[in-house]
């Protein structure tokens, strides 16, 4: 693991100090480490949004569509038929 000093003004210093003690922390790098954490989340989805507004139009997410998702979640979850005995 790297190590990384960091500087803070007083005041988001005494933030970071009440999040440790509120929220269970065990140091502030644990609640740092979960900040940067929450970020690399936020920016993937960002990612993954802007992918697929520019991506083509597919087929319309109606009712008939989601019926669809629905029996094909059914049948995958049907153990097959003519499997093994035990």
């Amino acid at each position: 693991m790297s190590t990384m000093n960091i500087s803070l003004p007083d005041a988001l210093k005494s933030f970071v100090d009440e999040q440790v003690s509120q929220r269970g922390y065990g140091t502030s790098s644990e609640f740092v480490r979960e900040l940067i954490r929450k970020e690399q989340d936020r920016t993937q989805l960002r990612g993954l949004l802007l992918a697929g507004a520019a991506s083509a139009p597919s087929a319309p997410a109606d009712a008939r569509y989601f019926a669809g998702l629905r029996e094909r979640v059914r049948k995958s979850a049907q153990p097959a038929k003519g499997g093994v005995q035990g």
